[in-house]
């Protein structure tokens, strides 16, 4: 039974559920009822359920009781397990994709580069040759001390046992030249460099400069990260024969000093561990890792929100992004050095 308000039709006062002449029922009522009851919710009006059985109103309560739960543990269950992964694969095809298409645009963009290296902008790769070199300097240098000194320290302990401290300097020697130099400098180059390469580019995104760049026909990939990419593949060479030295510089301090190796059988010991092969690898390793490190940068900064807080995302992502990919490297460079035998 339905009561109306007189005055206006559509608005109902009361709804109210009648099955006193019913004698027999089944699960249709209740389904039929607790309908009625969502209608009234939706209505905003009262729904008077006083004329039903005992069994039946008591249906209504654990049904009502389970569909609120079921909704609570819906809303905070989230989504599901397929759902998220199958998320995360689309983003890492989309994120492949577009490392691919960057890559694409490098190449296009040396070639052109190539073709007319008269017009490359030679000043701005010196600003950024100074940034990431002259500017980084001391960092790298105190950085490469500090591990060739803790390497020192950590191969005494283990060769003093044998009276074999001398070959301290084989051991710091060999690991800063063929590993420690170019992975410090190219984390360095990573938090340093590739960071403010996604900040600069990123805000410049945000401030539509790139937008206007392409509006003059002027290709983002010439004027934005090939300048970028080549100060890091010249630098980071550079860098890493910095980093070599001082490396070995830290560990010439804990042998002449803490294990009175002398000067001249330190240096002679050095020059007899590293070949010319150990320092050529890490030089190759340096330059990839540059080329790494440019790319995260340019590239998590192209994709940038336009935004302050997407500027600050793309640049974590640029760390993150090139320290994974040179940890990567690196282990691919030890398994084919060890198949070649370098």
């Amino acid at each position: 039974m339905v009561k109306r308000s007189a005055g206006r039709r559509e608005k109902f006062q009361e709804i109210r559920v009648d099955v006193g002449g019913v004698d027999s029922w089944d699960s249709s009522l209740l389904l039929f009822v607790s309908q009625i009851r969502k209608y009234a919710a939706e209505l905003n009006v009262p729904c008077n359920m006083e004329n039903l059985p005992d069994l039946l109103r008591n249906l209504l309560e654990q049904a009502g009781e389970s569909e609120s739960a079921g909704g609570s543990q819906d809303a905070m269950a989230g989504p599901s397990l397929l759902v998220v992964l199958g998320e995360r694969f689309e983003k890492t095809l989309a994120g492949g994709g577009q490392w691919l298409t960057f890559w694409g645009e490098c190449l296009l963009g040396g070639l052109r580069m190539a073709r007319r290296w008269r017009k490359f902008r030679w000043r701005d790769c010196l600003i950024f040759m100074q940034q990431a070199g002259a500017m980084g300097l001391p960092i790298v240098g105190l950085i490469s001390f500090l591990v060739g000194l803790i390497l020192a320290y950590q191969a005494a302990i283990q060769l003093r046992e044998y009276g074999a401290e001398i070959f301290v300097a084989n051991l710091v020697g060999l690991s800063v030249v063929r590993e420690m130099g170019p992975m410090m400098t190219a984390v360095i180059l990573a938090g340093r460099t590739g960071a403010s390469f996604a900040a600069q580019i990123g805000n410049m995104k945000m401030n539509e400069e790139i937008d206007a760049l392409e509006t003059l026909g002027v290709h983002p990939m010439d004027f934005l990260v090939l300048p970028r990419m080549v100060a890091l593949v010249m630098m980071a060479p550079l860098l890493t024969i910095y980093a070599n030295l001082l490396g070995i510089l830290g560990g010439y301090v804990v042998g002449v000093g803490q294990l009175e190796i002398s000067s001249s059988a330190y240096w002679y010991q050095s020059q007899e561990a590293i070949g010319l092969n150990d320092l050529a690898g890490g030089l190759i390793k340096s330059v990839l890792f540059g080329v790494v490190v440019a790319a995260a940068g340019c590239l998590r900064g192209l994709q940038s929100d336009r935004s302050s807080e997407g500027v600050g995302r793309a640049t974590t992502s640029a760390v993150v992004t090139a320290i994974f990919l040179i940890i990567v490297l690196d282990a691919g460079f030890a398994v084919l050095f060890e198949r070649v035998g370098i």
